[in-house]
C-alpha cells in the first residue's frame, strides 16, 4: 500500500521554481543585505537588463521580493516572510525524511538480529 503524504499546497511551486535559479537565488540574496535597484542589480550579472529584469519578475510573481518606487529607482527588497514560509516547507520534508530512514535503520537492526537468532540456532545443531 502507498501512501501519499502532501506537505505542500501546489501555490509552493512558484517559490521553488523560482530559487531553482542561481541568478535569482543570487538576486534575493543581494535583496536581502541591501536595497538595490534593478538597474544595479543588473551590472553584477553578464546578462541583459531585460534578462535581469525577467528573473526580478519571476521572483515577484513568487512573492519572494517586493519592487518599491523610490523617486526614479525600482528598489527591490526580499521577502523575508515567504523564505520562512518555504524554510518551514523544508524542515517538514527534512522531518518525513528523517522519520523514513529512522524506521529503515529499525527494519534493518531488526532483521540483522532476526538473522542472528537464526544462525545461532543453526551453529548449535
Amino acid at each position: 500500500m502507498v501512501v501519499s503524504v502532501q506537505i505542500a499546497p501546489p501555490d509552493f511551486d512558484p517559490v521553488f521554481a523560482a530559487l531553482a535559479d542561481h541568478t535569482r537565488r543570487d538576486i534575493v540574496r543581494r535583496a536581502i543585505n541591501a536595497e538595490e535597484g534593478v538597474l544595479e542589480l543588473a551590472s553584477h550579472y553578464p546578462m541583459s537588463f531585460a534578462a535581469v529584469q525577467k528573473h526580478v519578475a519571476v521572483l515577484e510573481r513568487a512573492g519572494l521580493i517586493t519592487k518599491q518606487r523610490i523617486g526614479r529607482r525600482r528598489v527591490v527588497r526580499t521577502n523575508p516572510e515567504a523564505l520562512l514560509v518555504a524554510r518551514r516547507l523544508l524542515d517538514q520534508y527534512e522531518g518525513l525524511w528523517r522519520a523514513r530512514i529512522d524506521r529503515m535503520n529499525q527494519l534493518v537492526a531488526e532483521t540483522a538480529g532476526a538473522i542472528d537468532t537464526v544462525e545461532t540456532k543453526e551453529s548449535k545443531r
